[in-house]
């Protein structure tokens, strides 16, 4: 039997309605939610990821507007416009469009955002609050993942979650998520030896390296929960995730697929920090 496809883009849709009243409800007390969106360079699957971004905002009723920078931007520029929107009341969120430019030293761009605009989750501080067990704003890939294992009833507590990669923007945040939530939690990297017995021990698996295919069927627990975080481009043009999807599903209980899963729930995330920001 296949397993059961966690619809991403539906939940999604819900959270988007919901965000859409909250909206309406700030706007009658003349608070209109602000998104800054700073886009650096060229690249073509930023300029996708932001104009997927501003639709969005335009859907719940949130304003956007969209910095451009040439790729040979300063790094002093991004920082002095960063400051500015700081100091803009209007703004409640402020997003930096990754990756920039190679001259730019992203971690210094994103720690000029102030943490209360950091509708990304990116800042140090935020990072930090959720080491602590105090999340603030929680970076988006990975809420979106709790929240998609929260509407399929997932339970978690006890169960051994098992996260391929180790990322500040997907992977240790996740983790940290699901111990809060009573899971035993594996980290598994490139020098993890034996991935696959250790994928083959999760009661939820999520990948998230950016390898397209990387988990085979062979590597998952029959009835496992498989969440897929990686969005690959293969050489036909077609999107792949970090998931054998036709495979896996045959083994899982519950996947993800791509798209249509994690990524139209990284979106919704965004919104939603975005809007409790300027609540």
């Amino acid at each position: 039997m296949s397993a059961r496809i966690l619809d991403g883009k539906a939940l999604a849709a819900e959270i988007r309605t919901a965000l859409r009243a909250k909206v309406a409800a700030l706007v009658r007390h003349g608070v209109n939610p602000g998104l800054a969106v700073i886009l650096a360079g060229d690249d073509p699957a930023s300029k996708v990821y932001v104009r997927n971004k501003t639709r969005a905002c335009e859907e719940v009723g949130v304003r956007s507007q969209q910095i451009d920078y040439p790729a040979a931007v300063t790094q002093e520029e991004l920082i002095a416009r960063i400051r500015k929107l700081n100091a803009d009341p209007a703004v409640h969120g402020i997003l930096v469009q990754l990756p920039l430019p190679k001259q730019i030293d992203s971690a210094a761009v994103l720690a000029a955002v102030a943490p209360e605009k950091d509708v990304d989750g990116f800042h140090e501080s935020n990072l930090g609050a959720l080491l602590a067990g105090k999340p603030r704003v929680v970076p988006c890939t990975p809420a979106g993942v709790m929240r998609l294992l929260e509407h399929a009833g997932v339970t978690l507590a006890g169960k051994h979650a098992v996260v391929v990669g180790r990322s500040n923007i997907v992977g240790k945040p996740v983790a940290l998520l699901l111990l809060q939530k009573d899971a035993t939690v594996t980290i598994c990297h490139s020098k993890t030896k034996d991935l696959a017995e250790t994928c083959r021990q999760a009661d939820v698996l999520i990948a998230a390296v950016g390898r397209a295919k990387l988990v085979t069927a062979a590597m998952v627990k029959p009835g496992a929960c498989v969440i897929d975080v990686g969005v690959n481009r293969l050489p036909d043009g077609k999107l792949a995730g970090d998931v054998d999807f036709d495979a896996v599903k045959e083994v899982a209980g519950a996947i993800t697929p791509v798209p249509g899963g994690v990524g139209p729930m990284t979106i919704a995330m965004l919104l939603e920090n975005c809007v409790k920001s300027a609540a």
